[in-house]
């Protein structure tokens, strides 16, 4: 039987880092694509539907409907920032405009490693975690190395040498200092209620899950919920937070004068950060890979084995990729949700979105912590 775990460690972190790359690069390019499709149905136009390969064309019904889809226009981005000629302008400082683009990658594909995936259920029943390094200092993990994603539009403004690159790397420093007080007060409530008196004190998100098979805590903190929503937006600088970049005012902020596959890498860290931030939503708030509130994963797989007699319901195998499909439809749903406000709300000035960081939002999340924390003892102090 094939055994992952045999392998040297060198090997299999090696493997982990090839399949972290070989999913999120994809599903970057895939959450560029619908986010073009996104915006036109939205706009009442069809969107990308010209690029074609020839003999899928050619296939009757599927070939237009492919077309249609715009699907191949991910093959023609791709090429197009591949081939396309990398100028450097000379007035930058080279080392560091090569490196901004490097380092924004870095902590968009490192994060996800303590980010849990999926789970399956052993041969005692228990639910054991799909992860590529589950440690206890999970959120604490997230947060620390996600935070890192700055650096790359500080130095990306800084090495271009041009005011509007400047002023946006400046931007993208005080935004992340303002709202990431405010996404991190709002996780507090989860574990303190997850790190009971007398327990085993975990950061862990797999436990998050575990800790909802009941009520979501996105039902009972929905305010925790809602500041770390808005939080998200603002860490991953999309619109109506997109202040570092915002082309009404500074063309196009911290990558003015990128280009071609440079110009790339960035987007693909920010929908990188999208797609680990919207999984990490969901781990907190929305019960992971379990389906629905008060229904765990091991119920939904007893009622499928329960009425369709499969014992396969019951392998690891099939489990996995149940609870892989419930944690991934949760994420493709935010991610619409991202799509969705950013061609609906119009951005914000730079004096309301700090105005709305440290005057609104901060205050919000203190006070949540607060309540909760009054609430939770009570109720510990009851049990």
């Amino acid at each position: 039987m094939f055994d992952f775990f045999q392998y040297p460690f060198w090997l299999q972190g090696a493997l982990k880092g090839l399949a972290v790359i070989a999913v999120i690069f994809p599903l970057a390019g895939a959450c560029s694509m619908a986010e073009r499709k996104i915006s036109a149905w939205m706009q009442g136009r069809p969107g990308p539907n010209r690029a074609t390969v020839p003999w899928i064309a050619w296939i009757p019904v599927l070939g237009p409907f492919l077309q249609r889809l715009g699907v191949f226009h991910l093959l023609a981005d791709g090429a197009k920032f591949l081939f396309k000629e990398e100028p450097v302008p000379g007035h930058v400082n080279k080392l560091y405009y090569v490196l901004a683009p490097v380092i924004a990658l870095i902590p968009a594909l490192m994060t996800i490693v303590a980010v849990p995936f999926g789970a399956y259920l052993d041969g005692a029943g228990r639910v054991v975690p799909l992860i590529l390094a589950n440690v206890d200092i999970g959120i604490l993990g997230v947060f620390a190395i996600s935070s890192l994603g700055v650096y790359s539009l500080i130095i990306a403004g800084w090495a271009s040498n041009s005011k509007y690159p400047f002023l946006g790397g400046i931007r993208a420093s005080a935004q992340l200092i303002s709202y990431e007080l405010s996404m991190t007060l709002s996780v507090l409530p989860v574990f303190l209620w997850i790190n009971v008196p007398g327990g085993q004190g975990t950061l862990s998100l797999a436990q998050c899950v575990a800790m909802q098979g009941g009520a979501w805590f996105g039902i009972w903190m929905p305010l925790s919920a809602f500041i770390f929503l808005v939080s998200l937006f603002a860490e991953t600088n999309r619109q109506p937070f997109d202040m570092p970049e915002s082309e009404a005012d500074l063309v196009g902020g911290f990558h003015t004068e990128y280009g071609a596959f440079k110009w790339s890498m960035f987007f693909v860290a920010e929908y990188a950060h999208m797609l680990i931030g919207s999984g990490v939503f969901a781990l907190l708030f929305l019960g992971g890979w379990n389906p629905l509130p008060w229904v765990s994963l091991a119920d939904l797989v007893g009622w499928l084995q329960h009425l369709t007699g499969w014992a396969f319901v019951l392998h690891p195998l099939a489990v996995g990729l149940i609870s892989i499909g419930i944690f991934l439809g949760k994420v493709l749903f935010l991610i619409f949700v991202f799509m969705w406000v950013r061609w609906t709300v119009p951005r914000f000035r730079y004096d309301q979105v700090m105005q709305l960081g440290w005057q609104k939002l901060l205050p919000l999340a203190i006070g949540n912590l607060i309540l909760y924390a009054l609430i939770i003892a009570w109720v510990q102090t009851r049990i």
